[in-house]
């Protein structure tokens, strides 16, 4: 394999190194492509300490690195930002030591929308410094306007939208279209004809003039001078809506209340209206909550007032005359059957006392006591023992005889039974 690629090597061209290739790509792209201007929109911008600039300039199918050197940056009146839209005076060059491309730039030119731009903001500090947009010389927007003037393109979805919101949050007043041109030519002078006009008719309470977001040549109409000071110089209270929230004209400033949007308008013009409504409502329930309450109330007195007016009648007093007699009755029969009972009780008590002390009671409790001792005696008796067969050993004197140890050998003893006495003699 080494043998063939060495064949291959010795057959061919010879290879070119890295830097020689680099080297004729160079001078193929710097000799054929000559320098030219490019447009394009500035990003990645890196300011060098050495006073280079680097950048990328792009549109929405590619981009291509630039860069513009210090002595090419001192001299150029624009002042380069991301997101800025340029045109470009420049050559293609190449970095070799990394192999890109690139395009040194020596003139930049900002495009036309920074022309505008300039423009705007020029104005807007003229007509600011003559006190145009002073916020002491603005109308109040009235609360709950009756007739609104809306200075648009009748065709504009901004109309639809205006009225969609005005018709769903139940708005009652009356909406007149003041039809005029909101882009191109002749659209400012047009919508000052209508400022005129509606000026003349004096039947609106409040004007509003826009259209729907666009760009800002598409918005320059409301930027133009003329068109800017009859806003302000209106008498009629009048709403710039033009745009969407991120964009601004002069007519917004001049305006007495800038809307973000059309919708914004008519939700600013119909939110009287709708706190209106809701105050209404809650009135109404503080209303009917009051008389309810106050109803209850005067039931509840109503309800006293018969109760007392029933309690003081003659026939209620009659009643109570009853009801009293019969309890006291009552209470009368319960006292003597209670007396009654307790009397009885107290005499089956006495009764019984007599009872117990009474000396024929008493008598017979002693009989009683008295045969319990005599039969007591009677069995203890020596005669009871001896007819229980028993005998009792007597001495010379007649004394018992109680124990063995007593008795003396020969000594003459007397045993007496029940029927008689037998002397005896002891032999041991």
């Amino acid at each position: 394999m080494n043998g063939e690629r060495e064949i291959e090597l010795d057959g061919g061209p010879r290879p070119e190194s890295v830097t020689e290739f680099t080297r004729r790509v160079k001078t193929v792209l710097e000799k054929e492509i000559r320098p030219g201007w490019v447009r394009g929109e500035v990003s990645n911008l890196r300011a060098q300490a050495s006073g280079h600039f680097y950048f990328s300039l792009k549109d929405a199918g590619a981009q291509v690195s630039a860069v513009m050197f210090r002595g090419d940056a001192s001299k150029q009146a624009v002042k380069l930002r991301d997101g800025m839209q340029v045109v470009v005076y420049g050559e293609i060059s190449v970095y070799e030591a990394r192999g890109n491309y690139q395009l040194v730039v020596r003139v930049i030119i900002e495009d036309g929308v920074g022309r505008l731009q300039r423009e705007f903001e020029a104005l807007k500090r003229k007509l600011a410094e003559e006190g145009l947009f002073a916020a002491e010389n603005k109308a109040a927007i009235p609360a709950m306007p009756q007739v609104v003037g809306f200075i648009t393109s009748p065709t504009g979805a901004a109309v639809q939208d205006f009225l969609r919101i005005l018709i769903r949050r139940g708005w009652r007043g009356r909406v007149v279209v003041l039809p005029a041109k909101v882009q191109g030519d002749g659209a400012a002078a047009e919508m000052i004809g209508m400022l005129a006009e509606a000026e003349w008719l004096g039947i609106f309470d409040l004007l509003v003039i826009g259209r729907g977001g666009g760009s800002l040549e598409d918005l320059w109409a409301f930027n133009e001078e003329p068109l800017v000071r009859a806003v302000a110089a209106c008498t009629v209270p009048i709403i710039s809506a033009v745009g969407h929230e991120i964009d601004f004209t002069l007519c917004d400033f001049a305006a007495d209340v800038r809307a973000e949007t059309p919708s914004a308008a008519a939700e600013l013009i119909s939110s009287g209206f709708v706190a209106a409504l809701e105050k209404a409502a809650r009135l109404a329930e503080d209303l009917e909550h009051h008389v309810g309450a106050a109803l209850e109330t005067a039931s509840e007195r109503l309800d006293h007032a018969r109760s007392r007016l029933r309690l003081l009648a003659p026939s209620a007093q009659i009643e109570r005359g009853f009801l009293k007699l019969d309890d006291l009755a009552n209470r009368l029969g319960a006292a003597l059957g209670k007396t009654v009972q307790a009397r009885r009780q107290r005499l089956s008590e006495v009764r019984s006392l007599l009872r117990e002390r009474s000396p024929q009671r008493r008598v017979e409790s002693e009989s009683q006591r008295l045969l319990s001792l005599w039969k007591r005696l009677q069995a203890a008796s020596p005669a009871s023992v001896l007819n229980r067969g028993f005998v009792i050993m007597r001495d010379e004197t007649g004394k018992p005889v109680q124990k063995k140890a007593a008795v003396r050998k020969g000594q003459r003893l007397a045993a007496e039974f029940a029927d008689g006495t037998v002397p005896v003699k002891a032999d041991e």
